[in-house]
């Protein structure tokens, strides 16, 4: 944590997506840091609370557009003229995808577009790193971990959409970045879990809504097999890409950030994790209900993180689901819930 703040602090970072999960979560971690920081994302809904509760309005500058704009989207770059660029703004739900699948390709590959066309014109950008999915790779169904060279053709229009995603990205970096003025990496995450995420057509939402509600809890595929990790596992490898490869540009590429093998389980165990870690009598069943296409077994090959940088993942699956259930009871009691986030953070990278 220290060589992170000492990177950040004073640094102007935009980050894309800001009021999203994993956004709120990073925002809080940079401003923690000393960062300035200003978000560029759509007004969260009533039903996507936490930015808020994260309490972030008054530690960052929020703006409030859309990354398919870029024309508002240019005039923030050249507000803010920022030195590092997370771009996490996405519409990153399947089953959405399979009803939207226009807006889902016009926000998750023409905004990436939009972002990389505004870092090319603001010379202040050194570092910029485009988040992704595990989901970008051509899943034959087999029990191998994707490596990075893997064939890139996600099936559905959101992991598609994400699969052009990294296809733009490498093309501006060969295309406008090999000066070396700015570093150009993806991060290609596996499935994120943690306090705070509200989406539906999500396994552990999902828990939490059937659970405070005392209601069993339905799973469509319980034999599906996922990479489940702690939401600040991929941040902090985010943190640390964009740290390197503004330090060495060499350091810009494209890594996998996942659990290791022994935490890839089916939906059915993490639901069982989650009961377990709920209690008051939390139960599942399976119900399949027929929907729309999504792969049954799925694994990422994260040796090249690993060894670029020499990261580890901290937190186990079981860990994982507990601090989840930890985050969200405290948030049920009422408690302040940008206090329980800082003090995950600070558990974590101590």
């Amino acid at each position: 944590m220290n060589e992170l703040k000492e990177f950040y602090n004073g640094k102007k970072v935009l980050v894309t997506g800001h009021t999203g999960f994993k956004g709120s979560w990073l925002c809080r971690i940079l401003t923690g840091l000393g960062a300035e920081v200003t978000g560029y994302a759509l007004q969260p809904g009533a039903d996507a609370p936490l930015f808020e509760l994260a309490r972030l309005e008054k530690r960052m500058r929020s703006v409030y557009g859309d990354v398919r704009d870029l024309a508002h989207l240019r005039q923030v770059f050249d507000e803010t003229q920022p030195e590092i660029v997370f771009h996490l703004a996405a519409q990153p739900i399947v089953r959405t995808s399979y009803e939207q699948p226009v807006a889902t390709y016009e926000t998750n590959v023409m905004g990436t577009v939009h972002v990389l066309e505004c870092v090319r014109q603001c010379p202040s950008v050194c570092s910029f790193l485009n988040v992704t999915t595990d989901k970008v790779y051509l899943n034959r169904e087999c029990d191998y971990g994707y490596r990075e060279d893997d064939r890139l053709d996600g099936y559905d229009p959101y992991s598609n959409s994400k699969s052009c995603s990294e296809l733009v990205t490498h093309s501006y970096a060969r295309s406008f970045f090999g000066d070396g003025r700015c570093a150009v990496s993806t991060a290609r995450a596996g499935n994120v879990i943690g306090g705070g995420d509200f989406s539906r057509d999500r396994i552990i939402p999902d828990c939490i809504r059937a659970a405070s509600e005392g209601r069993q809890i339905i799973v469509r595929n319980p034999h599906s097999i996922r990479p489940y990790q702690y939401v600040l596992e991929p941040l902090a490898v985010y943190l640390l890409i964009a740290m390197r490869q503004h330090e060495d540009r060499a350091f810009a590429g494209y890594y996998n950030v996942g659990p290791d093998d022994a935490d890839c389980v089916t939906t059915g165990r993490l639901t069982e994790l989650f009961c377990k870690a709920w209690g008051e009598g939390a139960s599942w069943a399976d119900r399949s209900d027929g929907g729309p296409h999504e792969a049954n077994f799925l694994k990422l090959n994260c040796e090249k993180v690993k060894e670029t940088f020499g990261w580890k993942p901290k937190l186990h699956v079981d860990e994982a689901v507990a601090w989840t259930v930890e985050w969200t009871k405290a948030w049920l009691a009422g408690a302040d819930t940008a206090e329980v986030m800082d003090l995950q953070i600070a558990r974590f990278f101590e």
